[in-house]
């Protein structure tokens, strides 16, 4: 073969690379749908995907870009992804036309990754049946049997700030919450004293850090798994890729947990029990094929999304707590009146009637969704309402909470942390799908009661007993982090706690 010839192959082949990667590139431009120019290889997410910048705020500089755009049209690589900023489409697609939207279009890997076949993750055919089965553990009832748990594990968060107050030094508050939402996991949720508070090496703690933990590792898992799904699988069919750690720890621990409370007659109603329930009468769900990693994976969820979002959340609202200490005096004062009134005695039902505390807590997750966007899949062809902007069966549909509740249209300078962005005037004044922290519809946040609990009583027990204080080590600003999935600040979140000197 001569040098033309080599020449010519060479020409074919990037000529036929280039067609391949640029073949779906006036997908959004025949619909009339604006967005930024994609670039071939990598779509228009080559900055998130080499952690230049974080999910979150790109979406939100595609949001301020198309400011006046109600869609915006992108790519992943070389597959279209429709971003839905219109409120009332939103409300269409998480409610309205649910039916149409109830896929969350999140691959499922079951050799690499079996615990991903969760409530989360599921194809409308196995989540709806789980969803049903699953619910009663988070009714207000059961919350109210769960709330001593969650007491008790607040109280020894208080004891172990005791120790840190103590060393008067800077404390990273996103571990230190965590502790307290593991230990309130595993209490109410398993049955199982997981001591990430009195143990440091804590093995569900350890396991905790290295789910969300953004190290190469995880990172190339994350995106072999994204960018080459079939061969993700196919690797993992081989044993070339094994299962992690973490799949194995937790299978081991939430079958043996099952096992020992059938062999030996303990009921605890919680949610391992309601896995053994399904265990026993699998009908339940239909025709699915239940296994034991199956049930595995709903606990693993629940675990995972347990602690890390609430710890989250608590551990941001410390944050703005620590910047604004007379929001934190007036919220401690609402603390010191409810004490004044029940003793000890704290209950589910007086938590509920705390106004400031409730809008500390909904502007906290207004300023910090810790997810950023929520994701959907089309089941059908679609015609949006009131346009004429039609999307394929399997269209990929996200909603960027993030970006859209840092809209200055609907929030006022929205870097500001303020509480009264949640009096009842002002929300009334608001369309309701313009906050989502915990999304909508039937596909919503099943444990959201749960989180809303244990994170409202790890704040009242530790401001009740501690000061929070900016230190030389806390970030300010506040950067997102873009290594990681869930919203979270680069460097950790430093503030320093004093005890307050109660009579």
């Amino acid at each position: 073969m001569g040098p033309f010839e080599i020449l010519c192959g060479i020409a074919a082949v990037i000529l036929a690379t280039y067609y391949y990667f640029t073949k779906n590139f006036d997908f959004w431009k025949s619909r009339g749908i604006r967005g930024p120019a994609p670039i071939p290889g990598f779509g228009n997410f080559k900055d998130v995907m080499f952690n230049n910048i974080s999910s979150g705020d790109y979406l939100t500089e595609l949001y301020n870009t198309y400011k006046d755009e109600p869609m915006i049209g992108i790519f992943t690589r070389t597959t279209p992804l429709l971003i839905v900023k219109d409120p009332d489409l939103i409300k269409d697609i998480l409610i309205k036309d649910f039916t149409v939207f109830s896929h969350r279009g999140l691959p499922l890997s079951k050799k690499a990754e079996p615990l991903s076949q969760h409530l989360f993750t599921l194809e409308p055919k196995r989540w709806r049946p789980f969803r049903i089965n699953l619910s009663p553990v988070f009714t207000s009832g059961k919350l109210k049997d769960m709330f001593s748990l969650i007491s008790d594990c607040a109280d020894h968060l208080v004891q172990y700030m005791e120790n840190i107050a103590s060393k008067n030094e800077p404390v990273e508050c996103r571990e230190l919450t965590a502790k307290y939402t593991t230990d309130v996991i595993g209490s109410c949720a398993f049955g199982i004293e997981m001591n990430a508070l009195s143990d440091e090496d804590s093995e569900f703690r350890k396991m905790g850090r290295k789910v969300f933990s953004p190290t190469w590792t995880n990172l190339l898992r994350i995106r072999a798994r994204q960018m080459f799904p079939w061969l993700y699988e196919m690797l993992a069919y081989a044993h070339i890729i094994p299962q992690t750690e973490v799949t194995k720890f937790f299978t081991r621990v939430i079958v043996e947990t099952m096992d020992y409370r059938e062999t030996n007659k303990i009921t605890r109603n919680d949610f391992i029990d309601m896995l053994r329930e399904l265990k026993k009468h699998p009908e339940k769900l239909g025709d699915i094929e239940l296994t034991d990693t199956l049930l595995t994976a709903q606990a693993f969820v629940f675990f995972l999304a347990g602690f890390e979002t609430s710890s989250t959340t608590i551990s941001n609202a410390m944050y703005e707590l620590a910047l604004n200490q007379k929001m934190q005096d007036k919220l401690r004062e609402e603390i010191d009146e409810l004490y004044a009134k029940c003793g000890q005695d704290l209950t589910y039902d007086n938590i509920k009637k705390m106004d400031y505390l409730d809008k500390i807590f909904r502007e906290t997750l207004r300023k910090y969704p810790p997810v950023t966007f929520l994701m959907r899949q089309a089941m059908s062809n679609y015609t949006f309402n009131g346009t004429k902007v039609s999307i394929p069966k399997g269209q990929r549909v996200w909603i960027p909470i993030y970006a859209i509740q840092r809209d200055p249209d609907f929030y006022p300078k929205p870097d500001i942390f303020d509480p009264e962005r949640f009096n009842e005037e002002a929300v009334q004044s608001r369309h309701p799908m313009v906050y989502q922290p915990f999304g909508d519809g039937p596909r919503n946040c099943i444990g959201s009661r749960f989180a809303v609990h244990q994170t409202k009583l790890g704040l009242i027990k530790m401001l009740r007993n501690y000061r929070i204080e900016p230190c030389e080590k806390t970030p300010i600003p506040y950067v997102n982090d873009p290594r990681s999935f869930l919203l979270a600040p680069k460097g950790g979140l430093h503030l320093k706690i004093v005890k307050l000197n109660r009579p």
